[in-house]
Parts: C-alpha cells; structure tokens; sequence
C-alpha cells in the first residue's frame, strides 16, 4: 500500500468527510481527491515522469497537503523542505538531491525565486496558493489538464521520498524512504495505537518532519487533519478543546510550553487518545506532569529518517497498570520494539547483548531505508553485521522496553531538530580571536538539549558570548547557533591530539540520568 492508496481508501468510503481542515477552510475527501488528480495530470502533462523530484516549500496548509497527495499521485518523489532553514542550506540540499520541480507557498517566495536560480536541475517553479504575482500560480499551471489520473502499480521497493538527515560532516545525507518502510511504519503505528473512525488530527508540528506522515494515519477511516500554520501554546489547548482532536505530535518542547503555560489548566482535553511525543528525549518528570495534565494518553515513538516513526513505541496502556497506577520504568524508557521490527542492543563486534546490558540499538525489517542517496559508503557504514545501526546507545529490560542513555554519535537533537556540531565549529572558528572550539549539547529543560559553545580563544585574543552566537545565527539561524558560550583555557584531547568530547559532556551531564534529555 503507498499512501495514495490509503488516501483513496478514504476516499472511497468517506467521500463527503472533512479531510483537511484549517481555520474556515475545509476540504471534503471527494474535493481533495479531484485537485490531487488535476495536479498530478498536470505534472504528467509538463514532462515530469514517475520518480520525478518534487521538492516542496510551504507552510502547514491545505494546500499544501494537497500539493504533497499530488506529488504521490503523481508518482513522484518527494522532497521535504524546512523553510527554516537558511536558504543555502535548501540550494544545497536540493542541488545534491537533484531536484526537478519546486512547488511552494507565496509566503516564501523570495526563497522559491533563489533556489530555482541556484539550482540548475529545477525547471519549473509553481505557487501552489495562486498568490504569485511573479510565477506561474497552480491554477493556471494546470488549467488544461486532464481532470482524472491513472497510477500505476505499486511497486514496494519504489523511493517515494528522500529526506534530509545529517553526518559527521553536518552535510545533510538523503535517506531515501520506500513504499514498502512506510508501509512498515503505519503497520507498527495500526498495530500499537488507536485508529478509527471519526478521529481528528491537529496538524501543529512541521509537515516536513513526521507530522506530514502521520496526518496520513487517519487516511483510511476517514479522519480529519487540522492543521495550524505556527506553534502556539494556547492555540493548541483552544484547538484540542473546540474541535475535539483526539490525536497530536508535538516535540517535547512545545508540550513543556504547553505545560508552563498558565491557562494550561483552562480547557478541555478529553478527547484525546493519543498525546504523541518525539523527535527528541523527553524528559521524564515532565512526562509525569503531562499525564496529570492531559490524561493517560502521552505516547512515544522512537525512530529516525532511516527508520521513520517507529522502532519502538509506547501506548498509555504500556505504562499504566491494572489499577492506573503509572510504572516509572516503562514511562522513562522510549517503548518496546515495534511489531513489524527486530530491534536488538549490539556491541560493537556486532554481538547481540544481553537484557540490561548497554550497546547500540540496531534495527532490520522492512522499515529501514533502502540507503542514502547516491551515497553508498556512507550507507555501508551503518549496515554493519547485517542491522541499521541507529547511532543511540540503550538498554533493554527483562521485558523488551528500551531506555536510552547515550549516543554514539555527536548530532544535538534540540527541540526536536537535528543539529550536527562540526557546521557550527566550522564557524565559530573563523571569528579571529577563536583558536579551537567544540560543540555539544547539553541538558536543558525547554530544548531537550541546548546547543552549547566551548571555546578556545587565541593568547591575547576577546571574544564574547553574545558576539559568537550572534556570528552562529547570521550564518547558521536560531536553531543552530549556540544557546551559550563557555570559555576554557584548553580541551580534553586523545593522545592523537582529538577533542575528548565525551569528556566535556561529563562536566554538564553528571546530575543527569540519562545522556540525553
């Protein structure tokens, strides 16, 4: 099954359905099933064959979400883009992943305009929300297209997205994701949570990250996803109460907004069925108020762009007992491995550990990725022994649920967004009076984990704090740049001269639990 088949599904038995919804503008099933075969005519049409690379660039919207239905209808390959991003780091991105088509939002249209130029492989750039006074709007792109689309056969192993993830380098590597791992993953999702009819979905979290997939989740019983164009604390409680959404994704940082809010305690959260967390850590006391907050509902699921959404998963019921009474261990780990998974812990000889041991979580089965775009070493790099090596160190208990405690690799996960240390290094160590610098992250309550800077300046050489990380955000952006800034007068090093930054971590991590946030 690929989505647009999941989405037909819904289609077929719940036509007249609210599929989309955001603020006074609604899409029924059967309305947004004819603009995605009009869209989809209309790439056909313009010469954009099956495995085409559609990037996308747009708010949460309607219109968005339909462009995304298109893209599948289409037979295209999607290729998510983060507006937050600084748009260079989209050129690249896009270059590498050798796009071929951009549909965006006007609201970055400045952006769409320079990446089309920079990228030589885009020849046809469409605002999807007909507000272009420069472009060619998607009302007029297709306008004489065909009004009904025939799909092929689904053919499993087909890429039907590649998304952005980084390296050792801070390069972005493209993991491409088939039919047959999505197919895995909503297996995982069906099989471990609520689905049914009549469920609402507040669409609040980016649509290039999970939020996008899981929206898809309620395609097949005719679910609605609402969907918010920006965070807002209040404004989700008000949704969660007023449109009666019974399933959310957010990253831990919003929910500790949420939970630091002071009206928290003001709206109506029953009902909600699952509370999903992710992306990042979260943190276990906060999870505890949460349940108190919200109701039994908060929900985990552990994964990466290589394993999308579901290694391993935690319902409710996972973690209460018999008598309602939570079971600490269970609510600290991140799940059991999901069912359509082998997940095992691994040392690094590649021999499987026994519970309650420490290693590397490895995963095999049909949600892994099939590997990186055009980058087959640094796909074998992580398929050692015959598993998806994820990169996170855990513990498995007598009873399958996994614990996180550390990671092998550097990346930073802060609020819920990858940041890899070597792109932040690089520069910072051009400011002038920088001799060496290394980043990290650290515990932080709202982040998860707050990137931080410890630097090395050259003798007789100044430096603030405010001057470096504001030279970080001019170049890298908000999410990037350090949230502070530590001055040393030297590093931990290996005797090959390498900064020890498992040893820098020690000074900020050792009233902490776990490694990660």
């Amino acid at each position: 099954m690929r989505v647009i088949d999941f989405f037909d599904n819904g289609v077929g038995l719940y036509p007249d359905n609210i599929a989309f919804s955001e603020g006074d503008m609604r899409l029924t099933y059967a309305q947004a099933a004819a603009q995605t075969h009009k869209i989809a005519c209309a790439i056909r049409a313009k010469g954009y064959g099956k495995g085409t690379k559609i990037a996308i660039l747009a708010p949460n919207s309607n219109v968005a979400f339909v462009a995304l239905l298109s893209v599948f209808r289409a037979e295209g390959i999607w290729l998510p883009v983060n507006a937050r991003n600084p748009v260079e780091v989209n050129v690249d991105l896009l270059a590498r992943f050798d796009a071929d088509l951009l549909l965006y939002h006007s609201t970055y249209e400045n952006d769409a305009v320079i990446i089309a130029k920079a990228v030589p492989g885009i020849h046809d750039i469409v605002c999807i929300d007909n507000k272009s006074s420069k472009k060619a709007n998607l009302s007029d792109w297709t306008s004489s297209a065909d009004e009904l689309f025939s799909s092929g056969l689904e053919i499993p192993d087909d890429i039907m997205a590649i998304f952005p993830t980084g390296g050792t380098t801070g390069k972005s590597k493209g993991v491409m994701i088939s039919h047959r791992n999505i197919e895995a993953m909503f297996a995982n999702f069906f099989a471990h949570l609520n689905y049914h009819d009549g469920t609402h979905h507040l669409v609040v979290a980016p649509m290039t990250h999970s939020a996008g997939l899981l929206g898809c989740l309620h395609f097949p019983r005719g679910g609605t996803n609402h969907i918010m164009s920006k965070v807002d604390p209040e404004e989700i409680m008000k949704a969660i109460e007023s449109d009666g959404i019974t399933h959310l994704f957010l990253p831990p940082t919003v929910l500790y907004m949420m939970l630091a809010h002071a009206n928290v305690g003001k709206y109506d959260y029953s009902s909600l069925a699952h509370f999903m967390v992710g992306a990042a850590p979260s943190s276990f006391e906060k999870l505890k108020q949460a349940i108190g907050i919200f109701g039994p509902v908060m929900t985990e699921a552990f994964g990466q762009a290589e394993a999308p959404a579901s290694i391993a998963m935690k319902a409710p019921w996972d973690y209460i007992d018999k008598k309602g009474v939570i079971i600490d261990s269970r609510l600290l780990s991140c799940g059991r491995p999901a069912v359509f998974n082998s997940v095992a812990i691994m040392d690094d000889d590649g021999t499987i550990m026994p519970k309650g041991s420490a290693g590397e979580i490895v995963v095999k089965g049909p949600l892994v990725t099939p590997g990186y775009y055009k980058n087959p070493e640094e796909t074998a790099k992580v398929r050692g022994f015959g598993w998806h090596h994820t990169g996170d160190i855990g513990v498995m208990d007598a009873e399958g649920f996994i614990s996180i405690v550390d990671r092998k690799k550097d990346m930073i996960i802060t609020g819920g967004f990858n940041v890899f240390p070597n792109e932040i290094e690089q520069v910072l160590a051009a400011h002038a009076a920088v001799q060496e610098c290394a980043v990290v992250g650290v515990p932080d309550e709202k982040w998860g984990e707050a990137v931080k800077a410890i630097v090395l300046l050259k003798p007789n050489s100044v430096a603030t704090e405010t001057e470096l990380i504001a030279l970080a955000k001019a170049k890298l952006g908000g999410v990037k740049a350090p949230k502070s800034v530590d001055f040393v007068d030297d590093l931990p090093r290996s005797p090959n001269g390498k900064v020890l930054k498992t040893e820098l971590r020690k000074a900020y991590w050792h009233n902490a639990a776990r490694a990660v946030n």
